[in-house]
């Protein structure tokens, strides 16, 4: 390539007269190219690659909103599922000159890493939309410091049983652990003290040695210390949740799954691109096996059976077939339970998915229950809806005899639907129209009103709407025409019972 300049004093030297021989001597150059440039009058001509790769500036600009300006998770819903071929770096260029471009910010710093020498954990929270509703949650992620695996989950409630579950789960797909956990100062595992001060509690001590590591917490103030973990939720932020939608808790974690263990682990990473699961596979010669099984961290809880055989546990209803009812020992997995009773399993029962209460759940293979349990709560809300729907008073007084909260609110709809169940629509209405005028909130009181209104029948009743289209149903028709029911058999018992 030319420079501009010399462009220029080539033209310049031929308007002088020089011939097109002597300049090439002079600079260097073959004839042929001086001509050209001469033929060009020393400008520098605009070239245009056949093979540019163009996208439509609204398709980039929509994905751009998406992925809530990651650049990294822009390409990948290109290549992916817009089916265009470009490379990162054209991409990003690409984003600059439409000015959506972003500076990231400067890395933390970087120790030297080693072979099996550490692992990192730690959470974070999140707000994620779970279909309709946003929902608060925590991240849990481990980080492998030298391959750069991860594995990630979330929960709603993050605490020292769900911690275990957690490294069981991760360590358990990974089949190794490395000899350090870096952790921050967190309480889950840490009894007193901080950093190189800090006391481990003897139940997480007992319990990570289980799977051959220890905790260690990292100085306060010294949150680089677990900077690939720190560097992690920077990607689950730019990376996972750009883009990407989720309608349970069961679907985030799922998605989130994959995105860690698949996609994450085989994509190059950092200016090295070296591939995770590559270096993971190096990696696990300096890192310890798990032993053939370890047996997954569960929590006890002691509960007693009520009449029909019920034991309840954070809002739910486990069945226990048979006719005894006795004290049990509940064992509380990460996914299911098991029910004990003088060491004998009387039962394992799947856990309910994410954030259900109130249900009813029964063994595995075992038979249904034939009754409800003694202390199930009985929701009320459809019944608030019905009367709710019937009128603006009923809305009205509702709004100011309803109590707020408590068994009390419960009771007093329960009445006030069933006192609708037994009478007419206006004279209930008319009643609950007094009642409100009057600031009437028994539900008796409002009983003798409407015996009231019964008894001087001050009111009209509308008949029910008959829709005059039956007269045409093919159902009514062929009635018309069936033959009539033979009744003689009726009339033969009237005279012999006469």
């Amino acid at each position: 390539m030319i420079e501009a300049q010399k462009r220029k004093a080539i033209y310049l030297l031929y308007q002088e007269g020089m011939g097109v021989r002597e300049i090439a001597r002079r600079l260097k150059l073959s004839s042929h190219t001086v001509k050209t440039i001469v033929a060009q009058k020393g400008q520098m001509p605009e070239t245009v690659r056949k093979d540019k790769i163009r996208i439509d500036p609204e398709l980039l600009a929509r994905l751009y909103g998406e992925c809530q300006g990651r650049a990294q998770r822009v390409y990948e819903k290109l290549t992916e599922e817009e089916g265009l071929r470009v490379a990162y770096s054209t991409l990003t260029q690409i984003l600059r000159e439409e000015g959506l471009g972003k500076k990231t910010s400067k890395r933390c710093h970087q120790e030297e890493d080693k072979p099996g020498a550490e692992m990192q954990h730690d959470t974070s929270p999140y707000l994620v939309r779970l279909g309709p509703s946003s929902v608060r949650v925590q991240a849990s992620l481990l980080y492998f410091r030298y391959s750069k695996i991860r594995y990630l989950k979330f929960y709603r409630l993050f605490n020292r049983f769900r911690m275990k579950c957690f490294f069981h789960e991760a360590l358990s797909h990974w089949g190794y652990a490395a000899e350090v956990c870096i952790i921050d100062n967190t309480n889950l595992a840490r009894l007193r003290g901080s950093g190189s001060n800090a006391v481990i509690c003897p139940e997480m001590e007992d319990f990570a040695r289980q799977y051959g590591f220890r905790f260690l917490c990292h100085e306060k103030g010294h949150p680089n210390r677990k900077a690939g973990n720190e560097r992690g939720f920077y990607t689950v932020e730019t990376n996972f949740f750009p883009g990407r939608s989720f309608e349970s808790m069961q679907d985030l974690n799922h998605q989130a799954f994959d995105w860690a263990t698949i996609r994450s682990a085989n994509r190059p990473t950092g200016k090295t691109r070296l591939i995770p699961s590559v270096t993971f596979e190096y990696e696990k010669a300096y890192l310890k096996k798990l032993p053939p099984y370890i047996e997954p961290p569960y929590c006890i809880h002691q509960r007693a059976t009520d009449q029909y055989g019920y034991a309840s546990l954070d809002g739910n209803f486990y069945w226990l077939p048979g006719t005894k009812r006795h004290e049990v020992k509940i064992l509380q997995y990460s996914d299911h339970l098991k029910v004990y009773h003088n060491r004998n399993l009387l039962g394992r029962y799947l856990l309910p998915a994410d954030g259900l209460k109130n249900e009813v759940i029964f063994p595995e293979g075992g038979p249904r229950p034939s009754h409800r349990p003694a202390q199930r709560k009985q929701p009320t809300a459809r019944e608030e809806k019905v009367l709710r729907s019937l009128d603006k008073t009923l809305h009205a007084y509702l709004d100011f005899a309803l109590p707020k909260s408590g068994k009390s609110k419960h009771r007093f709809i329960r009445e006030l639907f069933a006192l609708y169940r037994k009478v007419a629509p206006t004279p209930f209405i008319q009643a609950v129209k007094r009642a409100l005028t009057y600031r009437i909130t028994d539900i008796a009181t409002i009983e003798n009103i409407v015996a009231l209104k019964l008894r001087e029948g001050d009111f009209h009743v509308s008949l029910p709407h008959i829709d005059q289209d039956y007269l045409n149903r093919d159902a009514y028709i062929e009635g018309c025409f069936a033959d009539e029911a033979d009744l003689s058999l009726y009339e033969k018992l009237e005279e012999e019972n006469g």
